[in-house]
Protein backbone atom coordinates (compact mmCIF):
# COMPACT_ATOMS: atom_id res chain seq x y z
CA UNK A 1 0.00 0.00 0.00
CA UNK A 2 0.99 3.71 -0.60
CA UNK A 3 3.14 3.02 -3.10
CA UNK A 4 1.55 5.83 -6.11
CA UNK A 5 0.08 8.97 -3.88
CA UNK A 6 -1.36 12.06 -5.67
CA UNK A 7 0.80 15.29 -5.41
CA UNK A 8 -1.89 17.34 -3.37
CA UNK A 9 -4.49 16.66 -1.27
CA UNK A 10 -5.13 16.66 2.67
CA UNK A 11 -2.79 14.55 4.16
CA UNK A 12 -4.08 11.52 5.98
CA UNK A 13 -3.35 9.03 8.44
CA UNK A 14 -5.51 5.76 8.47
CA UNK A 15 -6.55 3.64 11.06
CA UNK A 16 -7.56 0.28 10.73
CA UNK A 17 -8.13 -2.42 13.54
CA UNK A 18 -9.14 -5.71 13.40
CA UNK A 19 -11.99 -6.80 15.92
CA UNK A 20 -12.70 -9.90 17.22
CA UNK A 21 -16.65 -8.53 17.49
CA UNK A 22 -16.80 -8.01 13.96
CA UNK A 23 -18.38 -10.86 11.57
CA UNK A 24 -17.27 -9.14 8.24
CA UNK A 25 -14.32 -6.95 8.49
CA UNK A 26 -13.80 -4.07 6.19
CA UNK A 27 -10.94 -4.57 3.27
CA UNK A 28 -8.50 -1.92 4.37
CA UNK A 29 -6.94 -1.73 -0.04
CA UNK A 30 -10.87 -0.72 -0.48
CA UNK A 31 -10.40 1.83 2.57
CA UNK A 32 -7.57 3.49 1.09
CA UNK A 33 -9.20 3.53 -2.60
CA UNK A 34 -11.70 5.11 -0.86
CA UNK A 35 -9.84 8.07 1.09
CA UNK A 36 -7.86 8.78 -2.49
CA UNK A 37 -11.45 8.67 -3.90
CA UNK A 38 -12.41 11.34 -2.02
CA UNK A 39 -9.02 13.60 -2.58
CA UNK A 40 -7.14 12.46 0.22
CA UNK A 41 -3.12 11.53 0.31
CA UNK A 42 -2.95 8.66 2.82
CA UNK A 43 0.65 8.74 3.53
CA UNK A 44 0.68 6.03 6.91
CA UNK A 45 -1.82 3.36 8.18
CA UNK A 46 -1.95 2.12 11.96
CA UNK A 47 -3.24 -1.30 12.24
CA UNK A 48 -3.61 -3.45 14.87
CA UNK A 49 -6.46 -5.77 16.61
CA UNK A 50 -8.35 -5.62 19.69
CA UNK A 51 -11.50 -7.46 20.98
CA UNK A 52 -13.54 -4.90 21.28
CA UNK A 53 -12.81 -1.07 20.76
CA UNK A 54 -11.88 1.13 23.24
CA UNK A 55 -14.76 3.09 24.98
CA UNK A 56 -12.98 6.37 25.12
CA UNK A 57 -10.84 6.36 21.89
CA UNK A 58 -11.25 3.33 19.93
CA UNK A 59 -8.22 2.25 19.97
CA UNK A 60 -6.05 1.93 22.81
CA UNK A 61 -3.55 3.98 24.56
CA UNK A 62 -0.64 2.86 22.90
CA UNK A 63 -2.23 3.19 19.58
CA UNK A 64 -3.07 6.76 20.43
CA UNK A 65 0.39 7.37 20.84
CA UNK A 66 1.74 5.76 17.74
CA UNK A 67 -1.23 8.12 15.97
CA UNK A 68 0.43 11.45 17.67
CA UNK A 69 3.86 10.53 16.61
CA UNK A 70 2.54 9.86 12.84
CA UNK A 71 1.18 13.16 12.70
CA UNK A 72 3.60 14.67 13.66
CA UNK A 73 6.40 12.91 11.63
CA UNK A 74 3.89 13.48 8.32
CA UNK A 75 2.20 16.55 9.30
CA UNK A 76 -1.06 15.05 8.85
CA UNK A 77 -4.16 17.46 8.46
CA UNK A 78 -7.06 14.39 8.95
CA UNK A 79 -6.91 11.02 10.88
CA UNK A 80 -9.45 8.69 9.30
CA UNK A 81 -10.75 5.44 10.65
CA UNK A 82 -11.98 2.70 8.74
CA UNK A 83 -15.39 2.25 11.09
CA UNK A 84 -18.19 4.07 12.58
CA UNK A 85 -17.17 6.58 15.51
CA UNK A 86 -19.25 7.28 17.96
CA UNK A 87 -19.77 11.18 18.95
CA UNK A 88 -17.58 11.22 21.97
CA UNK A 89 -15.36 8.86 20.61
CA UNK A 90 -14.95 11.40 17.78
CA UNK A 91 -14.63 14.16 19.92
CA UNK A 92 -11.92 13.01 22.45
CA UNK A 93 -9.40 11.70 19.20
CA UNK A 94 -9.82 15.07 18.10
CA UNK A 95 -8.93 16.96 21.76
CA UNK A 96 -5.62 13.79 21.85
CA UNK A 97 -5.01 14.39 18.73
CA UNK A 98 -5.73 18.06 17.81
CA UNK A 99 -6.51 17.13 14.19
CA UNK A 100 -9.69 16.50 12.60
CA UNK A 101 -10.94 13.24 12.45
CA UNK A 102 -13.48 11.19 10.35
CA UNK A 103 -15.25 7.70 10.17
CA UNK A 104 -16.21 5.85 7.82
CA UNK A 105 -19.59 6.90 7.48
CA UNK A 106 -18.60 10.92 7.17
CA UNK A 107 -15.28 9.41 4.57
CA UNK A 108 -18.04 7.97 2.29
CA UNK A 109 -20.77 11.02 2.99
CA UNK A 110 -17.76 13.48 1.65
CA UNK A 111 -17.14 11.09 -1.22
CA UNK A 112 -20.78 11.96 -2.05
CA UNK A 113 -21.25 15.27 -1.71
CA UNK A 114 -18.38 15.61 -4.02
CA UNK A 115 -19.86 13.43 -6.82
CA UNK A 116 -23.52 14.99 -6.45
CA UNK A 117 -24.35 17.10 -9.68
CA UNK A 118 -27.86 16.86 -9.67
CA UNK A 119 -30.30 18.82 -7.85
CA UNK A 120 -32.17 15.83 -5.97
CA UNK A 121 -28.55 14.39 -5.66
CA UNK A 122 -27.36 17.40 -3.48
CA UNK A 123 -30.54 17.37 -1.66
CA UNK A 124 -29.88 13.30 -0.93
CA UNK A 125 -26.45 14.14 0.03
CA UNK A 126 -27.10 16.38 2.25
CA UNK A 127 -30.16 15.22 4.40
CA UNK A 128 -27.66 12.52 5.08
CA UNK A 129 -25.08 14.90 6.05
CA UNK A 130 -27.32 16.86 8.28
CA UNK A 131 -28.48 13.73 9.70
CA UNK A 132 -25.03 12.63 10.71
CA UNK A 133 -24.53 16.02 12.03
CA UNK A 134 -26.84 16.13 14.24
CA UNK A 135 -25.42 13.48 16.36
CA UNK A 136 -22.31 15.30 16.96
CA UNK A 137 -23.27 18.53 18.07
CA UNK A 138 -22.41 18.07 21.55
CA UNK A 139 -19.62 20.55 21.65
CA UNK A 140 -20.01 22.97 24.68
CA UNK A 141 -21.11 26.90 23.78
CA UNK A 142 -21.51 28.60 26.85
CA UNK A 143 -19.85 31.75 25.65
CA UNK A 144 -22.76 32.04 23.66
CA UNK A 145 -25.32 31.21 25.80
CA UNK A 146 -28.52 33.92 25.10
CA UNK A 147 -29.99 33.00 28.98
CA UNK A 148 -29.84 37.08 29.97
CA UNK A 149 -30.88 39.79 28.16
CA UNK A 150 -31.56 43.44 28.88
CA UNK A 151 -34.77 45.19 30.28
CA UNK A 152 -37.85 43.78 28.58
CA UNK A 153 -35.11 41.39 27.28
CA UNK A 154 -35.10 39.14 30.24
CA UNK A 155 -36.85 35.02 29.64
CA UNK A 156 -34.91 31.85 29.21
CA UNK A 157 -33.91 32.12 25.90
CA UNK A 158 -31.72 29.52 24.25
CA UNK A 159 -28.22 28.05 24.21
CA UNK A 160 -26.31 28.41 20.61
CA UNK A 161 -26.38 24.68 20.84
CA UNK A 162 -30.00 24.62 21.12
CA UNK A 163 -30.45 27.31 18.03
CA UNK A 164 -28.15 25.31 16.17
CA UNK A 165 -30.01 21.86 16.70
CA UNK A 166 -33.31 23.48 15.31
CA UNK A 167 -32.09 25.00 12.40
CA UNK A 168 -30.71 21.47 11.90
CA UNK A 169 -34.69 20.15 12.68
CA UNK A 170 -36.02 22.51 10.52
CA UNK A 171 -33.76 21.88 7.03
CA UNK A 172 -33.94 18.72 7.66
CA UNK A 173 -37.54 18.92 7.66
CA UNK A 174 -37.04 21.11 4.48
CA UNK A 175 -35.02 18.59 2.08
CA UNK A 176 -37.75 15.84 3.42
CA UNK A 177 -40.49 17.89 2.18
CA UNK A 178 -38.59 18.42 -1.35
CA UNK A 179 -37.43 15.09 -1.62
CA UNK A 180 -41.32 13.60 -1.06
CA UNK A 181 -41.71 15.80 -4.07
CA UNK A 182 -39.60 14.59 -6.19
CA UNK A 183 -40.68 10.74 -5.02
CA UNK A 184 -44.23 11.75 -6.33
CA UNK A 185 -42.61 12.91 -9.43
CA UNK A 186 -40.46 9.86 -10.33
CA UNK A 187 -43.67 7.48 -9.29
CA UNK A 188 -45.92 9.41 -11.69
CA UNK A 189 -43.42 8.69 -14.39
CA UNK A 190 -43.31 5.30 -13.04
CA UNK A 191 -47.22 4.58 -13.57
CA UNK A 192 -47.05 6.52 -17.19
CA UNK A 193 -43.88 3.60 -17.87
CA UNK A 194 -46.19 1.07 -16.33
CA UNK A 195 -49.29 1.72 -18.10
CA UNK A 196 -46.98 2.48 -21.67
CA UNK A 197 -45.90 -1.06 -20.32
CA UNK A 198 -42.27 -0.04 -21.10
CA UNK A 199 -39.96 -2.46 -18.96
CA UNK A 200 -36.73 -1.06 -16.84
CA UNK A 201 -33.91 -2.56 -16.41
CA UNK A 202 -31.53 -0.91 -13.96
CA UNK A 203 -27.85 -1.67 -13.62
CA UNK A 204 -26.91 -2.17 -10.05
CA UNK A 205 -23.90 -3.62 -8.22
CA UNK A 206 -20.46 -3.11 -6.18
CA UNK A 207 -18.71 0.11 -6.84
CA UNK A 208 -16.32 0.18 -9.49
CA UNK A 209 -17.63 -2.82 -11.21
CA UNK A 210 -18.33 -1.26 -14.46
CA UNK A 211 -21.93 -0.44 -14.59
CA UNK A 212 -21.11 3.19 -16.12
CA UNK A 213 -18.84 1.77 -19.21
CA UNK A 214 -21.91 -0.91 -19.25
CA UNK A 215 -24.39 1.93 -19.47
CA UNK A 216 -22.48 3.66 -22.03
CA UNK A 217 -21.58 0.36 -23.92
CA UNK A 218 -25.55 -0.07 -24.32
CA UNK A 219 -27.19 3.21 -25.01
CA UNK A 220 -24.00 4.84 -26.74
CA UNK A 221 -24.22 7.53 -23.77
CA UNK A 222 -21.46 9.47 -22.33
CA UNK A 223 -21.58 9.08 -18.75
CA UNK A 224 -19.15 9.81 -16.36
CA UNK A 225 -16.48 7.21 -16.11
CA UNK A 226 -13.59 6.89 -14.08
CA UNK A 227 -11.44 3.65 -12.74
CA UNK A 228 -12.20 4.86 -8.82
CA UNK A 229 -15.16 4.74 -5.89
CA UNK A 230 -18.65 6.19 -6.21
CA UNK A 231 -17.80 7.36 -9.78
CA UNK A 232 -21.41 7.50 -10.74
CA UNK A 233 -23.79 9.18 -7.99
CA UNK A 234 -26.74 11.09 -10.39
CA UNK A 235 -29.28 8.27 -11.71
CA UNK A 236 -29.44 8.52 -14.93
CA UNK A 237 -32.05 6.55 -17.45
CA UNK A 238 -32.10 6.01 -21.42
CA UNK A 239 -33.92 4.65 -24.04
CA UNK A 240 -32.40 1.34 -25.77
CA UNK A 241 -34.59 -1.11 -28.15
CA UNK A 242 -34.42 -4.61 -27.91
CA UNK A 243 -35.41 -7.18 -29.89
CA UNK A 244 -39.15 -8.76 -29.22
CA UNK A 245 -39.40 -5.91 -26.79
CA UNK A 246 -39.03 -2.68 -28.34
CA UNK A 247 -38.67 0.40 -26.16
CA UNK A 248 -36.92 -0.21 -22.74
CA UNK A 249 -35.53 2.65 -20.13
CA UNK A 250 -31.88 1.44 -19.02
CA UNK A 251 -31.48 2.74 -15.72
CA UNK A 252 -27.60 3.48 -14.20
CA UNK A 253 -27.71 3.71 -10.39
CA UNK A 254 -25.16 4.79 -8.24
CA UNK A 255 -22.55 1.43 -6.96
CA UNK A 256 -22.77 -0.23 -3.58
CA UNK A 257 -20.10 -0.57 -0.76
CA UNK A 258 -19.64 -3.19 2.18
CA UNK A 259 -21.73 -1.69 4.93
CA UNK A 260 -22.93 0.99 3.16
CA UNK A 261 -24.52 3.77 6.10
CA UNK A 262 -27.78 3.22 7.12
CA UNK A 263 -28.45 7.27 6.15
CA UNK A 264 -27.06 6.74 2.96
CA UNK A 265 -29.56 4.07 1.91
CA UNK A 266 -32.89 5.97 3.89
CA UNK A 267 -31.43 9.51 2.13
CA UNK A 268 -31.44 7.89 -1.30
CA UNK A 269 -34.48 6.10 -1.10
CA UNK A 270 -36.32 8.13 -3.53
CA UNK A 271 -33.11 6.57 -6.06
CA UNK A 272 -33.31 3.65 -5.14
CA UNK A 273 -36.91 3.14 -5.45
CA UNK A 274 -36.06 2.93 -9.22
CA UNK A 275 -34.04 -0.11 -8.27
CA UNK A 276 -36.96 -1.65 -6.18
CA UNK A 277 -39.50 -1.00 -8.78
CA UNK A 278 -37.14 -2.31 -12.00
CA UNK A 279 -38.66 -5.47 -14.34
CA UNK A 280 -35.10 -7.07 -14.72
CA UNK A 281 -32.34 -5.83 -12.54
CA UNK A 282 -28.77 -6.41 -13.94
CA UNK A 283 -26.13 -6.85 -10.92
CA UNK A 284 -23.02 -6.34 -12.55
CA UNK A 285 -20.05 -8.20 -11.03
CA UNK A 286 -15.99 -7.28 -11.31
CA UNK A 287 -14.95 -10.90 -12.36
CA UNK A 288 -11.41 -10.47 -11.87
CA UNK A 289 -11.31 -9.11 -8.19
CA UNK A 290 -10.59 -11.39 -5.41
CA UNK A 291 -13.55 -10.02 -3.84
CA UNK A 292 -16.72 -11.59 -5.94
CA UNK A 293 -18.33 -13.54 -3.76
CA UNK A 294 -18.01 -11.04 -0.72
CA UNK A 295 -19.39 -8.22 -2.93
CA UNK A 296 -21.87 -10.16 -4.36
CA UNK A 297 -23.55 -10.84 -1.35
CA UNK A 298 -22.84 -6.99 0.21
CA UNK A 299 -24.90 -5.96 -3.07
CA UNK A 300 -27.76 -8.84 -2.31
CA UNK A 301 -27.48 -7.13 1.47
CA UNK A 302 -28.54 -3.58 0.29
CA UNK A 303 -31.12 -5.29 -2.32
CA UNK A 304 -32.38 -7.02 0.38
CA UNK A 305 -32.99 -3.73 2.29
CA UNK A 306 -34.91 -1.98 -0.55
CA UNK A 307 -37.00 -4.91 -1.06
CA UNK A 308 -35.32 -5.73 -4.02
CA UNK A 309 -33.81 -8.80 -4.13
CA UNK A 310 -36.67 -10.92 -4.85
CA UNK A 311 -36.68 -8.67 -8.37
CA UNK A 312 -35.59 -10.95 -11.54
CA UNK A 313 -31.84 -10.49 -12.34
CA UNK A 314 -29.28 -11.18 -14.59
CA UNK A 315 -25.26 -11.60 -13.29
CA UNK A 316 -23.47 -9.55 -15.24
CA UNK A 317 -19.41 -11.28 -15.03
CA UNK A 318 -17.59 -7.88 -16.57
CA UNK A 319 -13.92 -7.69 -16.77
CA UNK A 320 -13.31 -10.98 -19.24
CA UNK A 321 -10.68 -9.09 -20.49
CA UNK A 322 -8.82 -9.45 -17.73
CA UNK A 323 -9.11 -13.49 -17.26
CA UNK A 324 -7.16 -15.45 -19.01
CA UNK A 325 -8.97 -18.40 -20.98
CA UNK A 326 -12.81 -16.77 -20.46
CA UNK A 327 -15.07 -16.80 -22.76
CA UNK A 328 -18.43 -14.47 -23.84
CA UNK A 329 -21.20 -16.86 -22.95
CA UNK A 330 -24.48 -16.96 -21.59
CA UNK A 331 -24.72 -19.28 -18.02
CA UNK A 332 -28.21 -20.90 -18.53
CA UNK A 333 -30.77 -22.58 -15.38
CA UNK A 334 -32.05 -26.20 -16.46
CA UNK A 335 -35.27 -24.65 -17.70
CA UNK A 336 -33.15 -22.65 -20.20
CA UNK A 337 -33.62 -19.17 -19.10
CA UNK A 338 -30.21 -16.90 -19.02
CA UNK A 339 -29.00 -16.23 -15.54
CA UNK A 340 -25.65 -14.91 -15.95
CA UNK A 341 -23.78 -13.35 -18.97
CA UNK A 342 -19.80 -12.90 -19.11
CA UNK A 343 -18.54 -9.87 -21.35
CA UNK A 344 -16.22 -7.41 -21.18
CA UNK A 345 -18.10 -3.42 -21.63
CA UNK A 346 -14.94 -1.67 -21.99
CA UNK A 347 -14.01 -4.09 -25.45
CA UNK A 348 -17.88 -4.73 -26.24
CA UNK A 349 -16.98 -8.53 -26.00
CA UNK A 350 -20.48 -10.15 -24.93
CA UNK A 351 -22.50 -7.41 -24.94
CA UNK A 352 -24.96 -9.06 -27.92
CA UNK A 353 -25.26 -11.58 -26.18
CA UNK A 354 -26.51 -9.70 -23.25
CA UNK A 355 -28.79 -8.08 -25.72
CA UNK A 356 -29.86 -11.52 -26.64
CA UNK A 357 -29.99 -12.53 -22.83
CA UNK A 358 -32.24 -9.18 -21.91
CA UNK A 359 -34.42 -9.96 -25.18
CA UNK A 360 -35.30 -13.16 -23.66
CA UNK A 361 -35.64 -12.57 -20.14
CA UNK A 362 -38.40 -9.44 -21.26
CA UNK A 363 -39.62 -10.92 -24.39
CA UNK A 364 -43.48 -11.18 -24.07
CA UNK A 365 -46.33 -13.37 -25.90
CA UNK A 366 -45.47 -12.72 -29.97
CA UNK A 367 -47.06 -13.35 -32.79
CA UNK A 368 -46.04 -13.83 -36.01
CA UNK A 369 -48.38 -13.59 -39.06
CA UNK A 370 -49.18 -13.00 -42.27
CA UNK A 371 -52.24 -10.79 -42.89
CA UNK A 372 -54.27 -9.29 -45.48
CA UNK A 373 -54.93 -5.30 -44.75
CA UNK A 374 -57.03 -3.56 -47.45
CA UNK A 375 -56.71 -0.25 -48.61
CA UNK A 376 -59.34 0.98 -46.21
CA UNK A 377 -57.13 -0.12 -43.50
CA UNK A 378 -53.99 2.02 -44.23
CA UNK A 379 -54.01 3.92 -40.56
CA UNK A 380 -53.11 0.14 -39.60
CA UNK A 381 -50.62 -0.28 -42.17
CA UNK A 382 -48.72 1.99 -40.74
CA UNK A 383 -48.95 1.70 -37.22
CA UNK A 384 -47.32 -1.26 -37.87
CA UNK A 385 -44.47 -0.02 -39.25
CA UNK A 386 -44.40 2.71 -36.49
CA UNK A 387 -44.08 -0.10 -34.43
CA UNK A 388 -41.59 -1.63 -36.40
CA UNK A 389 -43.28 -5.16 -36.50
CA UNK A 390 -43.36 -5.19 -40.42
CA UNK A 391 -41.25 -7.85 -41.35
CA UNK A 392 -41.87 -8.31 -45.28
CA UNK A 393 -44.86 -6.50 -47.39
CA UNK A 394 -46.15 -7.97 -50.57
CA UNK A 395 -48.51 -5.91 -52.76
CA UNK A 396 -51.12 -7.49 -54.81
CA UNK A 397 -53.10 -5.92 -58.09
CA UNK A 398 -56.07 -5.49 -56.56
CA UNK A 399 -54.71 -2.98 -53.96
CA UNK A 400 -54.22 -5.61 -51.20
CA UNK A 401 -51.50 -5.59 -48.93
CA UNK A 402 -50.05 -8.80 -47.60
CA UNK A 403 -47.78 -7.75 -44.68
CA UNK A 404 -45.83 -10.64 -42.70
CA UNK A 405 -45.65 -9.00 -38.82
CA UNK A 406 -44.19 -9.74 -35.66
CA UNK A 407 -45.31 -8.38 -32.74
CA UNK A 408 -46.13 -8.53 -28.86
CA UNK A 409 -49.96 -9.72 -28.58
CA UNK A 410 -50.61 -7.59 -26.28
CA UNK A 411 -49.72 -5.03 -28.88
CA UNK A 412 -51.46 -6.10 -31.90
CA UNK A 413 -54.36 -6.50 -29.55
CA UNK A 414 -54.73 -3.14 -28.31
CA UNK A 415 -54.24 -1.19 -32.26
CA UNK A 416 -57.20 -3.88 -33.00
CA UNK A 417 -58.99 -2.12 -30.25
CA UNK A 418 -57.77 1.40 -30.52
CA UNK A 419 -59.01 1.48 -34.55
CA UNK A 420 -62.44 -1.22 -33.47
CA UNK A 421 -61.01 -3.41 -35.80
CA UNK A 422 -61.73 -7.34 -35.26
CA UNK A 423 -59.63 -9.92 -35.33
CA UNK A 424 -61.81 -11.78 -37.88
CA UNK A 425 -61.86 -9.07 -40.29
CA UNK A 426 -57.90 -10.03 -40.92
CA UNK A 427 -57.92 -12.55 -43.30
CA UNK A 428 -54.60 -14.90 -41.94
CA UNK A 429 -52.69 -16.31 -44.80
CA UNK A 430 -51.16 -19.29 -43.05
Amino acid sequence: MFFERPDSGEVAILVHLKLDSEREPEDPREFEELVISAGGDPVFLVAGSRSTPHRKYFVGTGKLDELKQAICEYCADIVIFNHSLSPSQERNLEGELECRVLDRTALILDIFAQRARTHEGKLQVELAQLQHMSTRLVRGWTHLERQKGGIGLRGPGETQLETDRRLLRARIKSILKRLEKVRSQRNQSRRSRERAEVPTVSLVGYTNAGKSTLFNRLSASSVYVADQLFATLDPTMRHIDLDDVGSTILADTVGFISHLPHKLIEAFKATLEETASATLLLHVVDAPSEMRQINIKHVNDVLSEIGALKLPTLIIFNKIDLLDQTDQKIDRDASGRPIAVWLSAQTGIGCELLLQAMSELLSKDMICEQLKITPGMGKLRAIFYQNNAVIAETLRDNGDSLLKVRIPRIDYLRILKDLSINPTQLTEIN
